[in-house]
C-alpha cells in the first residue's frame, strides 16, 4: 500500500509531502479535497489518534468564511463539519498503513522512508 495524501494542492504543507515522497521515490495516493472530501472512516482514524480539534485549521480562509472563531461545538459536531467543509482540516493528512500524520510530519516521514516504504 502506498502511503496516502490528503490535501489540496494549493496547500504548500500537502506540495511539501509530495515532493518529500517524489524525491525518494514513493508512490503516492493523492486525494485533493478539492475534488472529493476525505470518506467518513478515513478521517475518523485521524480523530481517534489525534482528536477532532487538532485536525481543525483554525487559521484557514474558510475557517474565517464561515465564522467559526467563537464557536464552541461539540466533538461530534466539529467531525460533522469536518466531512462538509473539508477545507477546515489541517493539511495534509498523511497515512503508511497504521501510521498518520497531521500537518508536517517530516521528521516521521523520513523515519517511514529509512525504513523503507515502498
Amino acid at each position: 500500500m502506498p502511503v496516502q495524501v490528503f490535501g489540496t494542492k494549493k496547500s504548500a504543507d500537502t506540495r511539501k509531502a509530495l515532493r518529500f515522497f517524489a524525491e525518494r521515490r514513493i508512490p503516492v495516493h493523492f486525494v485533493d479535497f478539492a475534488e472529493r472530501p476525505p470518506a467518513k472512516g478515513e478521517l475518523q482514524r485521524f480523530v481517534q489518534k489525534f482528536g477532532v480539534t487538532a485536525l481543525v485549521d483554525r487559521t484557514s480562509r474558510r475557517f474565517q468564511e464561515l465564522g467559526l472563531g467563537p464557536a464552541h461545538y461539540s466533538e461530534a459536531r466539529w467531525f460533522d463539519l469536518l466531512l462538509e467543509e473539508p477545507m477546515l482540516l489541517v493539511q495534509p493528512l498523511v497515512r503508511h498503513q497504521h501510521q498518520l500524520t497531521v500537518g508536517d510530519g517530516s521528521a516521521a516521514w523520513a523515519a517511514w522512508a529509512k525504513a523503507g516504504v515502498a
